[in-house]
């Protein structure tokens, strides 16, 4: 006959079994991801089309919430602060992950030490633009141009420190040409002086750049990738131009505060690997001329090692400070 369980036996055996039970409740209520930037711009977008079908997957809604502004400094302290329970995630992006550490002497919070990684969202590629009544049609005569000019040339950028900014002047060393950077409050601005003839090029990312590469008002010179983009294809690389090796983009992942759950996390990695596999989603945000890329955790990683040890000497070198 089998013995009974004594209380205490019971007891343990609910205890082994709690965190099985918790892994299948959660989630077990709404989910927040951040966004640091307004609604309705790129980055918005980008996170409302992966939440929508990640939401259904997971069982739980994903509400968006936007903090804006000090260049997502905001949205990321705000998420850094937040319960490391798996119900809050934020879209980090060149600047929270990788450049802000170099361009801010204070930041209150560490994107290595805060944060952990889902894994990793979209990128934008970079984009040599020129205005088209310039006689320029190729990466060699826009540099026979640009030398030519007393006093170097004019670029524009959405911001000092954006990842237009470090692009142009990592390609600028790699030319060897004088360039003066025109700082805008973001894309939309810098674009339009570049259409009007005010700047005569820039390096505007895939997103921003779209319509109007599109439509021919601005002319692509080169795209910052390592093969031709789908987006783009007829659109040549820097590199197949001469400029080896020279790859720039935006880009934006997902990360969590760093003391949550590791199946959590676990979960929320594989399923959002899972929704940028979508052909769905992944139509979605090449119509708007992004390359999606999943991520695993610890690729994630690698990338954000990689990009701090690219961008941390050319903010020091170039002593770009925005505090």
């Amino acid at each position: 006959m089998p013995t009974p369980f004594s209380l205490r036996q019971l007891l343990a055996a609910a205890a082994l079994a709690l965190p099985a039970l918790g892994h299948a409740a959660y989630p077990e209520r709404p989910i927040e991801w951040v966004v640091p930037y307004a609604a309705g711009g790129g980055s918005d977008v980008v996170a409302r089309v992966v939440a929508e079908p990640m939401a259904k997957a997971l069982g739980q809604s994903i509400i968006i919430l936007n903090k804006p502004g000090a260049a997502t400094n905001i949205g990321a302290d705000y998420a850094a602060r937040a319960k490391p329970d798996g119900y809050t995630l934020l879209t980090g992006d060149t600047g929270t992950l990788a450049a802000n550490a170099y361009l801010y002497q204070k930041l209150s919070y560490s994107a290595e030490k805060d944060f952990a990684a889902v894994g990793m969202l979209v990128r934008f590629p970079l984009i040599l633009v020129v205005n088209p009544k310039l006689p320029i049609k190729n990466l060699a005569e826009f540099t026979a141009w640009a030398k030519a000019q007393q006093g170097g040339v004019s670029y524009a950028t959405p911001g000092a420190g954006s990842p237009h900014h470090l692009a142009t002047e990592i390609f600028k060393e790699q030319v060897k040409l004088s360039l003066v950077h025109v700082p805008y409050k973001g894309a939309a601005p810098a674009v339009q002086d570049v259409l009007g003839g005010q700047v005569p090029f820039m390096f505007v990312d895939s997103v921003a750049g779209f319509q109007n590469i599109q439509a021919g008002k601005l002319r692509a010179i080169g795209i910052a990738t390592p093969q031709r983009s789908k987006v783009f294809p007829d659109v040549p690389t820097l590199d197949e131009q001469g400029v080896k090796g020279f790859e720039a983009y935006a880009w934006q992942g997902l990360v969590v505060p760093k003391a949550t759950p590791e199946d959590r996390v676990n979960r929320l990695s594989e399923q959002l690997q899972a929704t940028l596999k979508d052909p769905a989603v992944v139509k979605r945000l090449e119509d708007m001329g992004l390359e999606v890329t999943p991520t695993s955790r610890s690729e994630m990683d690698k990338f954000l090692v990689s990009e701090r040890n690219k961008l941390g000497p050319v903010i020091k070198t170039n002593n770009i400070q925005l505090d």
